[in-house]
């Protein structure tokens, strides 16, 4: 995501962090050459656009709950359709909730004009972070069922520079001095059959994403999982928040709306919208706290979440992270399930530039959806699938997809035993995400969507 810009910081060495005087001309502790400037990050990060937006497909209701889990597939609100909204992975990528192709390119697609009014005086970025990059640790014992991954890690009592010295209670080694890794810089969790992960990565000050993990049980007695990922708006105030807000609302909804029967599909609505409340709360602040910093906006992030459950698989999103189906046999097509709300896709619907050209512009990346309390409107976005054969759903922040993009790179990515091992799946995609450059915030959930009974098909 995009960075709110930073006063400058006090001038240290970028090789050892070490203070050094403005006319230095090299590191007095490293012998450092501090006449060579660093080459700046050839990335895109994401920024919010205000302004009319393009017509498009709106949510103007959620389906009653139902007793049970014999569900049709679940008609987006507000559709109008008579058919079901469920495919056979050759149909994918599916509908919007608004009963559209998501594909642009698909027929009966919908041809989205560009937003007017598009904010176009982009920041100045900021300098990066040259940050070393914390070392990974362990993951924390698997949640039990209906557990979310906000619960505060277990602190870390050795050192993960010197490995010898006792970690004090402000973050520093009581040995070597180092400070640690803060708990958001990398978290890893498993919650039954999903796992995630999420990085700083290694030119952030700070990780703005969350998530949220869970799994329950339906009322007959299936089981049912969930991913939430939530990538907050840098160049808003207390992004972090907002990410971390919107995730564990999300993830409460589904838990609780899941068990009671209600159709996925609507459960996924009901959590996009709680999702939108949270961070919408964040924003009232105090009278004198606006007047301090009246420059400040209001916090905001993106979110997409999957949920798998008696054979269907269903994903919900606003912004432009996104969720990828990825099925055991590579031989079979992978797909990308969600559309991003983005300048460069509503330039490709439009018709107007092709998608190498679009994301080739260095206004790719800016937003036209959020959640958030300065977003011009909430458009969730909804649509379930009925795979016929096994799977996973990688579900990302676009810290992720910027070095695996196309569904055919994620396959290619991902390993092959995903389905059975999903925590170390996650840990290979945030490395690769580290080993193209790691210029943004990383987190990726992986989400196995099993064999479906002999006999099933799409309804």
């Amino acid at each position: 995501m995009s960075q709110m810009p930073q006063q400058a910081a006090p001038a240290t060495c970028p090789s050892c962090a070490e203070p050094v005087e403005p006319d230095d001309l090299f590191c007095g502790a490293c012998g450092h050459d501090l006449s060579v400037l660093p080459a700046p990050p050839q990335d895109h990060p994401t920024l919010p656009m205000t302004g009319p937006r393009a017509p498009g497909p709106r949510d103007s209701g959620v389906p009653a709950p139902r007793d049970g889990v014999e569900w049709p597939a679940a008609e987006p609100p507000g559709s109008g359709s008579t058919s079901p909204t469920t495919h056979l992975p050759t149909d994918l990528p599916g509908t919007d909730s608004g009963g559209h192709p998501l594909h642009p390119g698909a027929p009966g697609a919908p041809a989205g004009a560009p937003g007017s009014g598009v904010r176009l005086d982009r920041p100045a970025e900021p300098e990066e972070y040259p940050l070393q990059a914390p070392e990974p640790r362990a993951a924390n014992e698997t949640p039990g069922p209906e557990q979310r991954p906000e619960e505060p890690a277990r602190p870390a009592t050795t050192c993960v520079a010197c490995r010898a010295g006792r970690v004090d209670s402000d973050g520093y080694c009581e040995n070597c001095g180092h400070a640690q890794p803060r708990e958001r810089d990398h978290m890893e969790r498993e919650s039954g059959p999903v796992a995630a992960v999420s990085d700083r990565g290694l030119r952030h000050h700070r990780n703005e994403d969350s998530f949220a993990l869970g799994h329950t049980t339906l009322p007959d007695g299936g089981p049912a999982t969930l991913a939430v990922v939530c990538d907050g708006v840098s160049s808003a105030t207390r992004p972090d928040e907002a990410s971390a807000a919107a995730a564990r609302a999300a993830g409460d909804v589904l838990l609780a709306a899941l068990p009671r029967g209600t159709h996925p599909q609507a459960a996924m609505h009901e959590a996009i919208v709680a999702a939108a409340g949270a961070v919408n709360a964040l924003a009232g602040e105090p009278d004198a706290a606006r007047e301090h910093d009246p420059h400040q906006n209001a916090p905001a992030c993106t979110i997409v979440s999957a949920v798998v459950a008696a054979g269907l698989l269903v994903v919900g999103w606003v912004g432009d992270s996104r969720a990828y189906w990825v099925p055991d046999d590579r031989d079979a097509p992978p797909a990308r399930l969600t559309e991003d709300d983005s300048w460069a896709a509503q330039m490709v619907a439009a018709g107007l530039m092709s998608e190498a050209e679009a994301y080739a512009d260095e206004r790719a990346h800016a937003i036209t959806g959020w959640l958030g309390a300065d977003a011009y409107e909430l458009e969730p976005h909804t649509a379930s699938f009925k795979p016929d054969r096994p799977g996973v759903v990688v579900v990302c922040t676009d810290g992720l997809w910027n070095y695996a993009e196309t569904a055919r790179e994620m396959a290619e990515t991902i390993p092959a035993d995903a389905a059975v091992r999903p925590l170390h799946s996650a840990r290979v995609l945030v490395g690769h995400a580290l080993d193209g450059g790691g210029h943004d915030n990383v987190t990726v959930a992986v989400l196995p969507f099993p064999a479906p009974p002999r006999g099933a098909g799409s309804a």
